[in-house]
């Protein structure tokens, strides 16, 4: 009997985060281009200058409603049509706004990116704002708020980001709006959000995709060329300020079941050269099932289904003015509540008084650069990727080389970042839960004054 010989595995190939190529079109479009062979769904980002902090007073969610509103037809289409020309594509076409901006979103086979471009352009350029359609994206909009009132992990963000930030900074309130606001939204708000903020001389487009005998140029001249607008000045950004002494809010379920913990404070952005020292460290600290926080609240005391740490930017700015959400997340049941959160505030003190091992920066390396080719399977992870690098004001290699930053950082930089970036005594504590049953034992921890607030 004959053998197939035994496969041998092939040499490692070097891998790094892909470098886009940069161009503007007439208009001032900025464009940024990026070929990955084998990838035919093409994905599209359009980063918009509308960040949340520009929308008028009294109109927080206009952002969102005008994001909403893009694929909601335009003056070719009627909404309907305008759906069906996109599942004719076998395209989806996705916005939505955050504090750096509105972002729309569009992935398409490559074989049909002509007609989808064409389609995203025509809702860029002259998007249908009827009063219907606006009336009927706040009516859903505001069927939705309280069901995010009712999740517990959405009701406390909302509150830690109310605790933080004083009142009158917009990332105090709602990213999309209170019933108040949002209800007073109307077709011409949205119409005057629009005029004011998008127009290709402060936008982005981001493709990334098999370009392979795709003319970019003409294609993207034809379509996105024919959005035109003014040009604008760029406007100023405040400062972030927030509060982080430390302290603890309950708000108050009455028979709740599980008490859902959100602990945090506002840290450094991207450009902040302790960046990667952070990201290294708040991983060992609660970014996998292996952690610090898994491994004692989960593993061995059986608190919760898993604890996780992370920092989301919240605003990135070269200046200095950026910050990011540091953040510790999780639900325990009620029983549970006080003894949980007295093992996460040892396992805090352990590690400032030990610091983390090679072991466990080891672990975070491998896993957080070793498994990027994956992340960046599709293209639709990469196109989202350096549109964050966009929005962030972040050179375009900022991913590749933080990788290589991440490799170089050893153990006491990602201890000294993690003990920085979770301090003890500097952390809001906000518990959604029963507070006739938590607030006793909670109080009895000493990790700030406790408050009640209604559900």
């Amino acid at each position: 009997m004959e053998f197939h010989p035994q496969p041998t595995a092939g040499e490692a190939r070097p891998w790094a985060f892909p470098a886009p190529e940069r161009g503007a079109l007439p208009n001032g479009l900025t464009v940024l281009r990026c070929h990955r062979p084998g990838q035919q769904v093409v994905a599209v980002e359009i980063s918009l200058a509308a960040p949340l902090e520009a929308e008028p007073e009294g109109l927080d969610g206009v952002a969102t409603i005008m994001a909403r509103a893009l694929s909601e037809g335009t003056d070719k289409h009627s909404a309907e049509e305008f759906a069906a020309e996109l599942e004719r594509c076998g395209a989806t076409l996705d916005a939505h706004a955050d504090h750096p901006g509105v972002r729309v979103s569009l992935e398409v086979p490559v074989s049909r990116l002509r007609k989808a471009l064409g389609l995203l352009a025509d809702a860029l350029r002259a998007p249908l704002f009827s009063d219907s359609e606006v009336g009927r994206l706040v009516t859903n909009r505001l069927d939705e708020i309280p069901h995010e009132q009712a999740n517990p992990a959405r009701r406390a963000a909302k509150q830690l980001s109310k605790e933080l930030f004083p009142a009158t900074s917009r990332m105090s309130r709602p990213r999309q709006g209170t019933e108040e606001t949002v209800g007073r939204i109307d077709a011409k708000g949205v119409r005057a959000f629009y005029d004011a903020h998008v127009r290709p001389a402060t936008a982005t487009a981001v493709i990334v995709g098999d370009l392979t005998g795709v003319d970019v140029d003409t294609l993207l001249a034809e379509t996105l060329g024919d959005w035109t607008g003014d040009t604008s000045e760029p406007r100023p950004v405040p400062p972030v300020t927030a509060d982080d002494t430390g302290r603890v809010v309950i708000v108050d379920r009455p028979g709740a079941v599980q008490t859902q913990l959100l602990i945090g404070r506002v840290g450094p952005d991207r450009h902040d050269r302790v960046w990667p020292a952070q990201v290294l460290g708040t991983y060992c600290l609660g970014g996998t099932l292996t952690s610090r926080l898994d491994r004692v609240l989960r593993e061995e005391k059986g608190y919760t289904y898993g604890v996780r740490a992370f920092a989301q930017v919240l605003r990135s700015d070269p200046n200095g003015t950026g910050a990011s959400m540091l953040a510790i997340s999780g639900s325990v049941d009620t029983e549970s509540t006080g003894p949980a959160l007295d093992d996460l505030w040892k396992v805090l003190r352990t590690l400032a008084a030990e610091g983390l091992t090679d072991a466990e920066r080891e672990t975070a390396v491998q896993n957080l650069v070793g498994v990027a080719p994956l992340k960046y399977e599709t293209a639709a992870s990469v196109a989202d990727t350096l549109a964050d690098q966009v929005e962030q004001h972040l050179p375009d290699d900022f991913q590749a080389r933080l990788y290589e930053r991440l490799a170089e950082t050893g153990t006491v930089e990602s201890t000294a970042a993690v003990v920085s970036a979770f301090p003890g005594d500097r952390l809001v504590t906000v518990l959604v839960g029963d507070a006739s049953v938590i607030r006793e034992p909670v109080e009895a921890l000493n990790i700030g004054e406790v408050k009640v607030v209604t559900g």
